[in-house]
């Protein structure tokens, strides 16, 4: 089998790409997704998005030992069918701001990841509840729902009422350029379900007789010849098979593709060397510069009335700040905290969690919008179903335990707040025993998940030693391009998905192959 281009993942990015290179009908294209088609009726539910992970088509990976973390191990959800981690993320829609991508123009010398250049992805991607605008599109793909007062929770309008009494600015969303401020969470859900991108961008084009969606395929290497990709090699139907094409795109995320780079023998030789696989490129960055935010769950309070069920997603809103103070109102993010219509807690806090049951509690997350810690993931062995080894190296860094802790602060402000006091029983986690920075960073040790945004392993730059040029091409491999969270150099100040989306229109378009 053979194709003009071989997308190798149908997840956000795949499914992206697939559309916008496919309407192109001189273009031949064929998508592989190791996972099947979900069929799920929960995944649909947005109010169940925590519950679904570890089912069969989340890849339910695991990071190996924190030691920022007290020695815990975190599971890492990704999504695994059409649509990708769209199945299984918390559907909240924030593109980052004007100082996000500021870092991607430094890192890449390119002007083409400002915010600026970008915007026109970002509207292109987006059909927006509130209508067209300057930033805003409302004829795209995916539908944006910024809710309203008539849904969202009225815990988080008295949360909102409380950031603005403590002088923070409401702003009208997360997704104008700048985010510092309190304002609901936009998501893609409608009709109130979730939609995935696979819904709206490869689904309603399958019918094109150029395009192949090709599920349930194991893709063990890629097939490099004379410095240049020609394939791939994959099981499909309980057959070995080699499928052949003139360029590659990757588009299996920021562990799906470092992992096949290695088993293919593109990496560092050390690390192939020691999984038992030849080196056929060094590229020692494979794998490096893993980061991803973590959550702190939580500050969590018992409630003197009933907590409504959510009728979002339970998370419905985040507030960013800057370790500046309130005066500061555009620029670089450091800190966020969020509010979820329920009761939670890390698994270290499951006794004091089971005393708060659902609708009697509620939680004020909180974490740092921009680590500087920086791990890696590697293979264990040549296979795939070799266990792979990932490490995210979480709170190595003075400034982010220092930054966590100042998120900590800021949520027991804003929960012992007037605007909150009808809801306020008592503060359940940390509790009156956290009191110093010890206390603090020990609970937070404890307390600390994972935000579900791991990016940065095919770090995309200027230099020799990033993995991927600012045109998204594979340092060392001609016909090799990737596209997807694996290649942001640094991460953005909320939820990635937005700008992965952002990413793979800004590649397409610019596409001349």
């Amino acid at each position: 089998m053979a194709s003009d281009v071989l997308i190798i993942g149908a997840g956000s990015a795949g499914s992206v790409v697939a559309n916008r290179l496919s309407a192109d009908p001189s273009r031949t294209v064929t998508v592989l997704e190791s996972g099947e088609r979900v069929t799920d009726p929960e995944m649909r539910r947005p109010e169940l998005w925590p519950f679904i992970h570890g089912r069969s088509y989340d890849w339910a990976y695991r990071t190996t030992p924190q030691k920022g973390l007290a020695g815990r191990s975190l599971d890492w959800a990704r999504g695994r069918g059409p649509g990708g981690s769209s199945l299984v993320h918390a559907m909240a829609h924030m593109r980052g701001c004007r100082a996000d991508f500021a870092r991607w123009v430094e890192a890449t010398g390119d002007e083409r990841w400002s915010w600026d250049s970008l915007l026109p992805s970002f509207i292109r991607s987006e059909s927006f509840s509130g209508g067209a605008s300057d930033v805003h599109g409302d004829s795209g793909p995916l539908p944006v729902l910024l809710p309203g007062p008539d849904l969202s929770s009225p815990l988080v309008l008295d949360y909102l009422a409380a950031w603005e009494a403590l002088g923070v600015q409401r702003i009208p969303d997360h997704n104008g350029g700048e985010m510092l401020g309190a304002t609901p969470n936009s998501l893609t859900t409608r009709d109130g379900e979730r939609v995935t991108v696979s819904d709206v961008y490869l689904d309603p084009v399958l019918g094109r007789p150029n395009l192949t969606l090709l599920t349930g395929v194991t893709v063990h290497r890629l097939i490099v010849s004379r410095g240049r990709v020609t394939g791939a090699a994959v099981t499909r139907d309980g057959r070995d098979e080699i499928i052949e094409a003139d360029t590659v795109i990757l588009c299996g995320g920021s562990i799906g593709d470092p992992l096949l780079l290695m088993r293919s023998g593109i990496g560092d030789p050390e690390v192939l060397g020691a999984a038992g696989v030849e080196t056929v490129l060094e590229s020692p960055e494979v794998g490096r510069n893993l980061h991803d935010h973590l959550l702190g769950a939580g500050n969590l309070y018992s409630s003197r009335i009933p907590v409504p069920p959510s009728r979002l997603q339970l998370s419905e809103s985040m507030t960013y700040l800057s370790k500046d103070g309130w005066e500061r109102t555009s620029g670089a993010a450091d800190i966020v905290v969020g509010c979820v219509v329920g009761p939670s807690a890390s698994e270290s806090f499951t006794a004091e969690a089971a005393h708060v049951a659902p609708g009697a509690g509620y939680t004020l997350l909180f974490g740092v919008t921009n680590p500087t810690s920086r791990g890696s993931l590697r293979i264990s062995g040549p296979d795939i179903g070799d266990e792979p080894i990932i490490d995210p190296n979480y709170l190595d860094t003075e400034h982010d335990r220092e930054m966590f802790r100042l998120a900590l602060e800021h949520a027991r402000m804003v929960g012992r707040s007037d605007e909150l006091a009808r809801w306020r029983d008592s503060e359940v986690l940390p509790g009156p025993s956290v009191s110093t920075p010890e206390e603090a960073d020990a609970f937070i040790a404890r307390a600390a998940i994972t935000h579900h945004h791991p990016v940065g392993t095919l770090r995309m730059g200027h230099t020799d030693d990033a993995p991927v040029t600012p045109d998204l091409r594979f340092r060392g491999v001609d016909g090799l391009h990737v596209v997807d969270a694996s290649v942001i150099p640094s991460i953005t100040a909320g939820p990635v998905h937005a700008s992965v989306l952002a990413i793979a229109e800004s590649f397409s378009a610019a596409a001349s192959y």
